[in-house]
């Protein structure tokens, strides 16, 4: 019998902030996320981050928390009931970080007699500490709990056709509603290294500005190229004009080289060159969290409005969107047919 699994990125169980340490401590401490050797990644993490950053962050979560909880985790929820309604199997939720997690979601999948999962990350583009985390966790709980389970993961979506369509018509419609003088296609960034290392050809990425549009296998595990790629493939469908547009990277971690441009410096150097009407997309995301609720919705407004921009919009992530329920569901019907 097959079945399939939503995975997502996680959120704490509350915003207190041992529940925000807690939540912390297992995401930063993934040696895929902080990509150093052990020792030194609990010396960061549990010696400087954890005594520091939980109480900023539980501030930062107390921002955008619904009644219902978190935001991450309560349009999750939404999205994977609309699936449900729409699919011939049983599908599951799990989050890589917190609840609920990856080992419930397919212990409540063999619990139906499901023999076969379809593992989606509900990432549209592949990173090392998106998509590569959640596979290999899932793939190491099988095969140490379930060693008759087979697994196959759905690979990044960013390039697939009805993607692209329902992105798309969800980016048009706040369009024609604000009329923006920038689209500022914002992705969340990571480490220039963890791109370096997700080259399987092991000398194609340069991180120069043409590596990404000279065709490569190593596009495959790209997240530069596959970033930049779900850009181009809206501005596309949606005929948007040259220079109406861009991409930028957010939320940037520690001293080393992350991809550029950054977000918040763009955002700045939007308002100080006169533009007053800025839109802003977050396609690294499917569902709205505190990246794109709090880091961009709020704190990138200020800073837009601080240096004299005008009307700063966000447009929301596809969250539980009809037609991007529709997407997954027909994904999971046709593996499973």
């Amino acid at each position: 019998m097959k079945g399939a699994l939503l995975v997502n990125l996680g959120s704490p169980d509350s915003t207190s902030v041992k529940d925000v340490k807690k939540y912390l401590d297992e995401f930063l401490m993934d040696k895929r996320v902080i990509d150093t050797p052990y020792l030194i990644r609990a010396f960061v993490v549990k010696g400087i981050i954890l005594n520091t950053r939980p109480k900023k962050s539980a501030e930062a979560y107390k921002k955008i928390w619904w009644n219902e909880g978190s935001p991450l985790i309560v349009l999750s929820e939404r999205l994977h009931k609309k699936v449900k309604e729409q699919t011939q199997i049983p599908v599951e939720l799990a989050m890589r970080y917190g609840n609920p997690s990856i080992k419930s979601g397919i212990q409540k999948l063999v619990n139906k007699g499901v023999t076969e999962i379809f593992l989606i990350p509900l990432y549209p583009q592949f990173a090392m500490a998106t998509t590569e985390t959640i596979v290999v966790l899932a793939n190491k709980i099988v095969k140490k709990e379930y060693p008759n389970i087979k697994i196959t993961d759905f690979p990044a979506f960013y390039n697939k056709e009805d993607y692209i369509s329902v992105l798309s018509n969800s980016i048009q419609k706040h369009l024609e509603e604000t009329k923006p003088e920038h689209l500022l296609f914002s992705y969340h960034g990571v480490p220039e290294r963890h791109i370096l290392k997700s080259d399987i050809t092991k000398s194609h990425c340069k991180i120069d500005g043409s590596c990404c549009n000279t065709p490569s296998p190593a596009h495959e595990f790209c997240y530069r190229h596959q970033c930049y790629e779900t850009t181009k493939q809206v501005a596309e469908k949606l005929n948007l004009k040259e220079g109406t547009y861009s991409t930028s990277f957010q939320s940037r971690l520690g001293r080393d080289p992350w991809l550029q441009p950054y977000t918040d410096q763009t955002i700045e150097n939007f308002a100080k060159k006169g533009i007053k009407n800025l839109a802003i997309v977050t396609p690294a995301f499917v569902s709205d969290c505190l990246e794109t609720l709090e880091e961009i919705g709020m704190e990138a407004k200020h800073s837009f409005e601080e240096q004299g921009g005008k009307q700063f919009s966000t447009i929301p992530c596809l969250n539980d969107d009809k037609a991007w329920a529709t997407t997954v569901a027909n994904w999971i019907n046709n593996w499973a047919k």
